[in-house]
């Protein structure tokens, strides 16, 4: 009679398998993230419901039989075989130890049970069950109908009415109590109702294997409590057969929670009337408050605005994973930690970015991918697309993360170079690379990226920071927004304070420098002078851009610098560091002033220049203002836009032809490694002519 019931209890949990695979994507198909009454109508009417439901009655049916057969402590823990199925037949992740772990432990926990005798001795004493409804109700209620809550609830129901099944069929069949049998039955029946209302709401919060990952763990342990301690079910078993059980329930336990790892707590999605289905890979994404994240945000929300269907995998904020709607962008946030380099950002480990995207890349079905750097989860990303066409865009410079490191000088340039290395040996899987400047592709490019390689700017919302000045007075107002690390350099307009007695400087942003910053202040004896407004909504970004006279961007490692394209577009003179993209935006003469970067008297006298010519700083800002329309964030979006559609209809043609037409295209352009986007046409680098510009202070040397 055991070795049949076990038969029927695995044939149980191969129903019980499809049922739940079934129900959940008829639930989900409903795309809302509770279930109602009309939302249960619509989905028990769907094919896969009814389908479901069949399979769940059939299993049902098996799994009473079995409990007729057998005692809980054998039949129940077989349920856990249907998680080992999802996974087996999803074929969505290689977890063979897990498998092995569930199916050892299982199989010993049910031989042990039965050959030792479990359930030979005891009397059934229903009565004692019924705190396990209340616990399952309470549950419920503190889950707040969210998948883990739900399903866990459901389980502890569907737990206990297997107890009263086996109580039921025990009073009816042996005890000959058809009354008294058919009342557990009855109660029995209700219980698994309640259950199956519970695990419909879990199947509208999250995915299916979630629901079966907690069912097939407290289900199974709920019913062998019972059986054991209130159905006198351990009664035969020896002291050396229970140490035999624990350990082979540790064994299956481990594995049910390693298979349950395996997939990605987050959300299914069906698909949908967009026109592209986008899925974003940013190891840095908003609220982290850097340029990477900035771009990556204003990327996704204006993509979603143009009818996209748009995804963004990132790290959490939090540290806790979990998915999230921010605004029109679906945010998936893997689980994160702290770093000791910087007090807020976090990383997602490499391990653990590489067994989630995976899935959700399976799940999702997107037609493009947009990867936005190198690190664990873009290089996950990377990995896991397969022949999906994959854009990679380079935010990252080495001096941008080695600056919070405290390294000598060698040591630095040694990391540096590596780190080069290893970022163009990530990105040669991509199908195409972008980076904000085309200086920006020139180093891409002298660091051995051999595939080609696109210049389209972050873009700026013109209209969003175009405003009228507000006059300050006598005192001229030079403004800083950014992240105030090392290689932003802030320290030297600090320094230049004192050599212009009639300005202020406000300083918008945080990070590692800001209490060195704020002594050096106190030691130049201009704190009164210098303001450290911290990180500001953007209401206040744009009341500091429309009160400040001049803007000054003093770092080494600007790829572009979107703090600067912004001050432009709120019409201010620029005065920057002569490095790396900046003179890519500012010409020296013409919309601001170029100085030699650490140059604190060049940096000084650009800004005395402008201080004593109200008109210039306007001629200025209007030039700047020019030029910064060219970087417009629609045309942004718009050359990203015909960027994925020339990747999906590549990787729709021969390899022959996307070779003939990529040669096409750049040979039309800069060079056979090189384009200019749409973005930044017009927009070349300014001449190396070197000009004096006229102040008060020793002549800075700015580029026309």
């Amino acid at each position: 009679m055991i070795l049949l019931a076990i038969m029927c209890a695995v044939v149980a949990a191969c129903c019980f398998a499809g049922s739940v695979t079934l129900q959940h994507g008829a639930v989900r198909a409903q795309n809302e993230g509770r279930l109602s009454l009309r939302t249960l109508w619509r989905a028990m009417r769907s094919p896969r419901w009814l389908a479901g439901t069949a399979l769940g009655i059939t299993g049902s049916g098996l799994h009473a039989t079995a409990l007729s057969l057998a005692p809980l402590v054998v039949v129940q823990p077989i349920g856990v075989l249907s998680l080992v199925l999802t996974v087996v037949l999803g074929r969505r992740v290689k977890a063979g130890f897990s498998l092995l772990a569930v199916v050892l432990g299982v199989a010993g926990f049910v031989g042990v049970a039965a050959l030792s005798g479990a359930g030979a001795a005891g009397v059934p004493r229903p009565e004692l069950v019924q705190p396990f409804v209340v616990v399952a109700a309470l549950i419920f209620v503190l889950g707040r109908r969210r998948c883990l809550g739900s399903a866990a609830a459901a389980a502890v129901l569907f737990g206990t009415g297997s107890a009263l099944i086996r109580v039921a069929s025990l009073d009816i069949f042996t005890h000959h109590q058809v009354l008294t049998g058919l009342g557990w039955a009855a109660e029995s029946v209700a219980l698994i109702v309640a259950g199956g209302w519970a695990v419909h709401q879990a199947y509208a919060a999250g995915q299916a294997a979630t629901v079966i990952a907690v069912t097939t763990v407290v289900d199974p342990l709920t019913a062998v409590v019972i059986g054991l301690w209130c159905y006198g079910e351990a009664a035969r078993l020896t002291p050396l057969a229970y140490v035999a059980l624990v350990a082979l329930a540790v064994t299956a336990g481990s594995g049910v929670l390693a298979l349950a790892r395996t997939f990605v707590p987050l959300e299914d999605f069906p698909m949908t009337d967009a026109r592209l289905r986008i899925l974003m890979a940013a190891d840095t994404f908003p609220p982290d408050i850097n340029g990477a994240a900035h771009f990556a945000g204003r990327l996704a929300n204006g993509l979603a605005a143009h009818g996209h269907d748009v995804h963004v995998v990132c790290p959490s904020y939090s540290g806790r994973q979990h998915t999230e709607k921010v605004g029109a962008v679906t945010v998936h946030r893997l689980k994160a930690w702290r770093t000791p380099f910087h007090p807020t950002f976090r990383v997602t480990t490499p391990r653990h970015a590489a067994r989630a995207v995976a899935p959700l890349i399976q799940r999702l079905r997107p037609d493009v991918v947009h990867v936005q750097s190198h690190f664990s989860v873009g290089r996950s990303v990377l990995a896991a697309s397969g022949d999906l066409p994959v854009i990679a865009t380079n935010h990252f410079m080495p001096e941008n993360l080695l600056g919070f490191a405290p390294l000598p000088r060698w040591a630095r340039d040694r990391l540096s170079r590596w780190a080069w290395r290893d970022l163009v040996r990530v990105f040669r899987n991509a199908t195409t690379v972008t980076t904000p400047t085309p200086r920006a592709v020139e180093l891409l490019t002298a660091q051995g990226l051999h595939q080609r390689a696109l210049a389209i700017s972050c873009g700026v919302d013109l209209t969003h920071y175009a405003t009228e000045r507000t006059p300050n007075g006598d005192r001229v107002t030079v403004l800083f927004v950014g992240r105030l690390d090392k290689e932003k350099n802030v320290g030297d307009l600090l320094r230049a304070l004192p050599f212009l007695p009639s300005a202020r400087a406000e300083i918008v942003g945080d990070g590692s420098c800001r209490e060195e910053l704020s002594r050096l202040a106190k030691t130049l004896h201009v704190e009164d002078r210098v303001h450290f407004h911290g990180f500001v909504s953007d209401e206040d970004l744009v009341s500091a851009y429309r009160a400040a006279d001049v803007f000054c961007m003093p770092g080494t490692a600007e790829l572009q610098s979107i703090a600067t394209m912004e001050a432009m577009a709120a019409s201010l003179p620029v005065v920057a560091a002569d490095a790396m993209a900046l003179p890519h935006l500012v010409r020296g003469g013409v919309s601001g002033f170029l100085y030699p970067p650490g140059d604190v008297n060049g940096l000084a006298a650009a800004v005395a220049t402008l201080a004593a010519d109200p008109s210039l700083r306007a001629d200025m800002g209007k030039a700047g203002h020019e030029i910064v329309s060219r970087h417009s964030l629609d045309e942004t979006i718009t050359s990203y836009e015909e960027l994925y559609t020339t990747g999906i209809l590549s990787r729709a043609t021969s390899s022959t032809t996307t070779t003939t037409a990529t040669a096409s295209t750049t040979s039309n352009e800069m060079s056979t490694t090189s384009w200019v986007a749409p973005a930044w046409s017009g927009d070349a680098p300014p001449s190396r002519t070197p000009t004096n510009a006229p102040g008060n202070v020793t002549s800075p040397t700015v580029r026309v």
